[in-house]
């Protein structure tokens, strides 16, 4: 089963300096039908304006993952780490007993696009940590490849929970496939273009929650960007 969660029934905030468009319920989106799918809590797009961005502020017992799509994110945060993130890095922060960090568009000039993911941990009090990676086009083009999870191989970062988190480039009319263990679950989230899963057209901010089914075929209708959870 695929269910469809379509771009505009998401919720949205325009700060002006910060469009957001949460496909779960978070801060004054609440709604009590989407929740958050299995271990998936929260799964927003954010675009944030040249100078902007989120002062230090603090987490705790969530895994959270940045994936940016366009620009560059600067991170700081408590545990000491700094880094500028760009498209095709990951970073993951556990935020375990709590954490402070920050985050703001790197550039003067343009907005940085992203996507800020958070996963329920498999269980709470960890210790925080970071970590972050960086994949080549190639490595992204055209394949399904791991950038984390939680037995991570390759380049992938470690996520406490029992998740695989795949990210993908397709050019136009590319095709690839994956496979569902038995018992499994998959959120597919399209972050730019446009395709077909298992026939179901998807265009730009949609997403899919997938049940019961043992292999996805993605056709791609436009040069695409999704991001595919792999869920207990």
């Amino acid at each position: 089963m695929i269910t469809r969660r379509p771009a505009d029934d998401r919720g949205q905030l325009d700060h002006g300096w910060l469009d957001a468009r949460h496909s779960f319920s978070f801060g004054h989106y609440v709604e009590p039908e989407h929740m958050g799918f299995r271990a998936l809590r929260v799964l927003n797009e954010d675009r944030v304006q040249a100078g902007q961005g989120f002062g230090m502020h603090p987490h705790n017992d969530m895994e959270i993952l940045t994936w940016v799509l366009e620009g560059a994110l600067e991170h700081k945060d408590n545990m000491g780490n700094g880094s500028v993130i760009a498209p095709g890095t990951i970073q993951r922060m556990t935020a375990g007993i709590g954490v402070l960090h920050s985050e703001f568009n790197h550039s003067k000039e343009d907005q940085v696009h992203l996507m800020q993911i958070w996963i329920l941990p498999e269980a709470r009090g960890l210790t925080p940590g970071y970590e972050e990676s960086t994949f080549a086009d190639a490595d992204l083009t055209n394949q399904l490849t791991l950038i984390a999870g939680h037995t991570p191989h390759g380049a992938a970062v470690k996520v406490h929970q029992d998740v695989q988190v795949f990210a993908a480039r397709l050019d136009m009319d590319a095709n690839v496939s994956n496979d569902l263990e038995p018992g499994r679950h998959a959120w597919v989230q399209v972050a730019r273009g446009g395709l077909t899963l298992n026939g179901m057209a998807l265009d730009a901010g949609d997403g899919a929650a997938i049940s019961d089914e043992t292999n996805l075929e993605f056709c791609a209708t436009h040069d695409t960007e999704l991001l595919l959870f792999d869920l207990a």
